[in-house]
């Protein structure tokens, strides 16, 4: 099994873990690890700081946070694709994740901890396998200028 693992450079490791439980359902904390001392590599730690938080997002999506210091930043060259079955779908994700509206464009959104998520019709693959390529670009030119998406936009432009 693969785990995604998130760094927080804030020591906001069981901050995320909670907020993202909270956003996705059939989630869960599973574990929290502490550190037995304080980390000499992370300014203003002390003992039994929370170090690693696992948890599962939608039933089986293993994640963990990590408070790892201030050392690494998160950028969009990571990101966590959502399929969302429709438009209230999509309304939802972008309520609940983008703190960072300027950042919108195509579907993406970065949240209050600076992850990066991309929120995609749940048939964007499926879209995106077929050999019809004028109705693919068509489909990426309506998603390419949408600062966030619309599900009837979408549709429209692959199904014109």
């Amino acid at each position: 099994m693969i785990t995604t693992c998130l760094w927080s450079h804030d020591m906001r490791a069981l901050e995320m873990a909670e907020y993202y439980t909270s956003v996705f359902g059939d989630s869960k904390i599973t574990n929290i690890g502490y550190y037995d001392e304080a980390n000499p590599h992370l300014p203003g730690s002390k003992s039994w700081d929370v170090m690693i938080v696992e948890f599962t997002l939608l039933g089986n999506n293993q994640f963990s946070t990590l408070n790892g210091g201030p050392y690494f930043k998160h950028s969009c060259a990571a990101s966590w694709m959502i399929p969302c079955a429709n438009q209230e779908e999509l309304d939802y994700y972008y309520d609940k994740l983008s703190a960072v509206p300027e950042a919108e464009m195509c579907g993406w959104v970065t949240d209050k901890f600076w992850v990066s998520w991309q929120l995609v019709p749940d048939n964007f693959t499926q879209y995106m396998r077929s050999d019809e390529a004028g109705k693919k670009s068509k489909l990426m030119k309506a998603i390419m200028e949408a600062r966030r998406l619309n599900w009837d936009d979408i549709d429209t432009a692959y199904n014109s």
